[in-house]
């Protein structure tokens, strides 16, 4: 019998970034290296604590543009090739460091890669999804969407079509990809505004998660702190990031990841070996790029670089997720004494965290998984799960909050990013006046520039736009997509406005930018925003 409950909530998404036009296209690659180092290195965790009949559950956020990704048959055979590539360089590479330190690093990287190639393409033919709904199905991981494509909500409210389209959608894109409804949703950015839980509820959405600050400033103290759900007043339940378990993950300073027996991110052979020895595995404009065979540990900040040792860091992994649970044992023992109920605490990581930034990751939450099967005082919950067993909670409105720097809205609206915001207004009230104008309508050509006009819109409003810009990696890409996708936005918008049809863009557009082959333009309509639901 346990006192108190664990949620491990991990939220997996990427833009969608898929270029046709091009034989192969850099951004692709956070797909790729995403799916080698996190996506199926969590399924075979999950396959591993299955076989071992290992008591756990967690919750998953999948987002749209990524299980589109998943399904899309350019990227997953794209992949393919990638893969292969990869597997050529490392058995390069095990000839290379025969008889040297490094051998036994590259063979680990060889196997891994070998092992991928089997899982994705025997296994699971091709499409990972199926593999996270495999665990769905068998009770261990509860699979919840989010926002359409990463619409940052809090600064899409003034238009209320446009905050209807991107929860209508979602919902729908889930049903298709795993046949049923979600029972829950990680709005974007962990962002929050009083009223969005008036579009969840109607689109069956029973609960969400908001940053620490917005369950401790709502507009009623919360009895529970962040350690139970609040009900907004139209019953949809809100959960609150805990503090203590999201630092000793995320911390740089503190949080495991940075252990200086984990392997370092940053040393890649794509920028440390010879640009003759390496080209044919970088891009193929000459740019030098992470190719994921990475030799050496993190060290410390100040001294040479050591070998990677695989044996050293599992041990610390151990003890990590040993120390982990510790904790969570000890919150929830404290946390008893003060609650007249069973504790939920609350950790939500980016599910790339697990893999691709820590190696380890994934080993991690394996390790964890076995600790807390073992322990009387805190097991393993879903949301849904506890709220079954606690239908009863606290009415409350949670505050405006996200778990972005500084807890508000700072990185996705400021002086750099500040300008795409008149144009996503714009052209949000733009694609609800059409839905307006044509409802339902019958003309093919028409409906099919209605849906292609949705598309557009809804890949320029992904919120991974504003954020790299503030952050300045990928700046110029970034721009790029927000400026391409309203282009053909508004072209395609003067196409039904003049009556004159440029099938050539359209079908351009159609070509390139496939996301939601089931998408209906009506969700930016007035009667879906004001009316339609499924409940």
């Amino acid at each position: 019998m346990s006192s108190g409950y664990l949620c491990l909530q991990l939220h997996a998404h990427l833009p969608f970034v898929r270029h046709p036009e091009h034989e192969s296209f850099l951004e692709e690659s956070w797909f790729y290296e995403a799916i080698i180092e996190t996506y199926i290195p969590l399924l075979q965790v999950f396959e591993s604590l299955t076989a071992d009949n290992i008591d756990f559950k967690l919750t998953m956020s999948i987002t749209p543009p990524l299980a589109e990704m998943f399904s899309d048959e350019l990227l997953q055979n794209r992949f393919i090739d990638k893969l292969n590539l990869l597997i050529e360089l490392s058995e390069k590479e095990l000839s290379r460091t025969k008889n040297s330190e490094f051998y036994p690093i590259v063979l680990m990287y060889n196997t891994k890669l070998i092992q991928c190639r089997k899982v994705f393409i025997n296994q699971y033919n091709k499409n990972l999804l199926a593999g996270f709904k495999y665990f769905q199905d068998i009770g261990k991981l509860e699979i919840i969407t989010c926002s359409a494509t990463h619409g940052f909500m809090p600064l899409m409210s003034v238009n209320k079509n446009a905050v209807n389209a991107q929860i209508e959608i979602a919902v729908k894109n889930y049903l298709k990809h795993f046949g049923k409804y979600p029972s829950g949703m990680w709005n974007a950015e962990c962002a929050y505004y009083p009223g969005l839980e008036d579009y969840l509820k109607k689109w069956g959405i029973k609960y969400f998660f908001t940053d620490t600050h917005g369950i401790l400033y709502a507009e009623k103290r919360p009895k529970y702190g962040i350690f139970a759900p609040l009900f907004c007043k139209n019953g949809v339940a809100a959960f609150g990031r805990d503090v203590e378990s999201s630092k000793q993950v995320w911390s740089a300073q503190e949080g495991y990841p940075g252990d200086p027996d984990y392997r370092d991110f940053y040393r890649d052979i794509g920028f440390d070996l010879p640009f003759d020895y390496i080209e044919k595995y970088i891009h193929s404009d000459g740019i030098r790029v992470m190719t994921g065979l990475k030799y050496y540990k993190i060290t410390g900040r100040n001294e040479e670089k050591l070998p990677y040792d695989r044996e050293e860091a599992m041990k610390k992994v151990s003890l990590h997720a040993a120390n982990f649970k510790f904790n969570r044992e000890k919150q929830v023992e404290y946390l008893t004494t003060i609650m007249d109920r069973e504790p939920i605490i609350i950790a939500p990581y980016d599910a790339e965290l697990f893999g691709h930034w820590w190696y380890e990751g994934p080993d991690f939450i394996d390790a964890l998984c076995r600790e807390i099967s073992k322990s009387n005082i805190v097991k393993m919950i879903t949301p849904s799960d506890y709220l079954k067993k606690y239908p009863l909670n606290q009415v409350s409105t949670p505050s405006m909050s996200s778990w972005g720097n500084k807890g508000y809205m700072e990185v996705w609206l400021n002086g750099g990013n500040d300008w795409i915001y008149r144009h996503y207004h714009e052209c949000s009230e733009k694609m609800a006046e059409l839905a307006n104008r044509y409802p339902n309508t019958n003309d093919t050509k028409v409906r099919r520039i209605l849906n292609q006009m949705a598309r557009e819109l809804l890949i320029a409003q992904t919120s991974c736009w504003a954020f790299i810009i503030t952050t300045n990696t990928t700046v110029e890409y970034a721009m790029k997509k927000v400026k391409t996708h309203l282009s053909n936005f508004l072209e395609l918008y003067d196409m039904v406005s003049s009556g004159n049809i440029n099938e050539e863009l359209l079908s351009q557009c159609e070509w390139r930018d496939t996301i939601f082959q089931e998408i209906d333009y009506m969700a930016y309509s007035d009667e879906h925003t004001y009316g339609l639901g499924v409940n």
